[in-house]
C-alpha cells in the first residue's frame, strides 16, 4: 500500500485547507486511517483517526477545527482544517494500519505553514 499526501500549503492564522491522502489499497480494509503531524524539533504527534466502522477520535487542540473524513470509492482520506493557527505549523503525515493491526503505511508528508 503506497500513500500520497498532499494539499499542504501556506496560509493566514484563521484560513483553512483540506489535506488529502490516496492509497493504492483498499482503505475501508485497514483498521483504521489517521492523520498526524511532526512540527520543527518536536516529536511526531497524533492528529485525529477514523475506524473501519467511522468512529473518529481527534487531538483535544484541534477539536472544533479539523475534522478527519474518508472516502471509500477513492480510497482517499482527508483532514479539513479550519481556523488554522500558527502553531498548527507542521509536516502533516498519513497513516494506514492493517485490519489486525499488524502493519502500518505511512505517506511522506505535507507541509502546513499557519502565519501569524
Amino acid at each position: 500500500v503506497q500513500l500520497q499526501a498532499s494539499g499542504g500549503g501556506l496560509v493566514q492564522a484563521g484560513g483553512s485547507l483540506r489535506l488529502s491522502c490516496a492509497s493504492s489499497g483498499n482503505i475501508f480494509s485497514m483498521n483504521h486511517v489517521g492523520w498526524y503531524r511532526q512540527a520543527p524539533g518536536k516529536q511526531r504527534e497524533f492528529v485525529a483517526t477514523i475506524t473501519r466502522g467511522g468512529a473518529t477520535n481527534h487531538l483535544d487542540s484541534v477539536k472544533g477545527r479539523f475534522t478527519i473524513s474518508r472516502d471509500n470509492a477513492k480510497n482517499t482520506m482527508y483532514l479539513q482544517m479550519n481556523s488554522l493557527k500558527p502553531e498548527d505549523t507542521a509536516v502533516y503525515y498519513c497513516k494506514a494500519v492493517t485490519l489486525n493491526l499488524s502493519r502500518e503505511y505511512w505517506g511522506q508528508g505535507t507541509q502546513v505553514t499557519v502565519s501569524s
